[in-house]
């Protein structure tokens, strides 16, 4: 990490060699020590089972937690693989906002009130497991309450909640 100021950031990288698992380390720690909210704005969503412990174990610790996700269909497999975690993160608690305005290209999140990162990597096996990514990790709350304010408003207007009485009415095709 290099502190300018008040500012504490890191450059996290994901690589084939040493740097496999950094990115994803970087969420599951902060998801592990969050306390308050977590908000997280990823255009392809389908994280491994590590990951997916830390954010429903935080649901499950009273964590207020929000996904903005993809809400049109770019790439048919990935969309309704997503689709297919929806029901165990609803019954977590977890609040699931699909994005409709557009195509969604966010790669953030926002953890508590001064842990935030932006980047390349989106939150699926291709991102976390096979692709060269950078995301900057920002210890601030300025940072992080600037990024949520803008995550808000993207939920506001322009996503629609899924809630679980919608997701259960999805055609049979759908679900399968």
């Amino acid at each position: 990490p290099v502190v300018r100021g008040t500012i504490e950031a890191a450059l996290m990288v994901r690589d084939n060699l040493r740097h496999r698992r950094d990115i994803e380390n970087a969420y599951v720690i902060a998801m592990h020590r969050a306390h308050d909210q977590i908000v997280i704005a990823s255009a392809y969503f389908f994280p491994g089972r590590r990951f997916r412990k830390a954010l429903l174990a935080a649901a499950k610790r009273g964590v207020r937690v929000k996904l903005l996700l993809q809400g049109r269909v770019e790439y048919f497999l990935q969309h309704y693989a997503t689709q297919s975690l929806y029901a165990r993160m609803l019954s977590a608690g977890v609040r699931v906002f699909e994005y409709e305005r557009g195509f969604l290209h966010a790669k953030v999140a926002v953890i508590d009130s001064d842990w935030a990162t932006v980047g390349s990597s989106n939150i699926d096996p291709f991102s976390l497991l096979m692709s060269r990514e950078a995301n900057v990790v920002v210890r601030d709350d300025g940072f992080a309450g600037q990024l949520r304010a803008s995550l808000e408003v993207a939920i506001e207007g322009a996503a629609r909640e899924i809630r679980p009485e919608d997701h259960r009415r999805r055609s049979w095709l759908a679900r399968l």
